[in-house]
């Protein structure tokens, strides 16, 4: 008779690769239960990151600032510096106009970098061209979407996250619990392929 598994695991290979980085992550910040939120602030600090205030920022021109704070402010989220400060310690910038639960996101985003060894992808933008488009170049696609899916399968990882959805809690629920934004833990929801059983619960809990 096979060995039932110890624990419950997405059904796609993709998420389990990210579950599994995730789970590491979850253990190096010292958790042990599923249900147990992450803090990404307190996991910084372990993870030899440096979270600085935008405001601490020198060397930009007020125009600089007053575009990355106003009409540009939806085209960042946060970003780490490519050489490390005097003690060893790797800067982050997080974008200060958007909500906490989304720096949360970013900033476990950009520790996934770290954890994983990804190499910085260098943002730089090319002339635009006749179809009136900006382009950008040295940027990996797969290293990013890796690092996000991991951050977010750490801040909502599957076997808490299925335990939930099978008690009937709804998407605001979960969300409040890990303390993740709504559109994250649906996020999660879809890719862990639990998004039919997400809906038939909430039918039943609403009748």
């Amino acid at each position: 008779m096979p060995q039932r598994p110890l624990r419950d695991e997405p059904p796609t290979i993709k998420g389990r690769h990210h579950e599994t980085r995730a789970r590491g992550l979850r253990q190096f910040a010292g958790l042990t239960r599923d249900e147990q939120p992450l803090d990404p602030f307190e996991l910084a600090k372990y993870a030899k990151l440096f979270v600085a205030p935008f405001e601490a920022v020198e060397g930009l021109g007020d125009e600089t600032r007053e575009h990355l704070l106003g009409p540009g402010s939806e085209m960042w989220s946060g970003g780490a510096a490519s050489i490390p400060l005097p003690d060893g310690k790797k800067l982050i910038i997080l974008n200060p106009k958007h909500s906490p639960l989304r720096q949360r996101a970013t900033l476990m985003e950009e520790i996934s970098h770290v954890f994983l060894g990804h190499k910085p992808s260098r943002l730089a933008i090319e002339q635009t061209g006749s179809d009136g488009k900006t382009r950008a170049r040295d940027y990996n696609a797969a290293i990013e979407e890796e690092a996000y899916g991991t951050g977010a399968a750490a801040l909502v990882p599957y076997a808490g996250l299925k335990q939930l959805i099978e008690k009937g809690k709804t998407a605001a629920e979960i969300a409040r619990h890990y303390g993740v934004s709504r559109p994250l833990v649906e996020y999660r929801i879809k890719v862990s392929r639990l998004w039919s059983t997400y809906s038939e619960n909430i039918f039943r809990a609403s009748k």
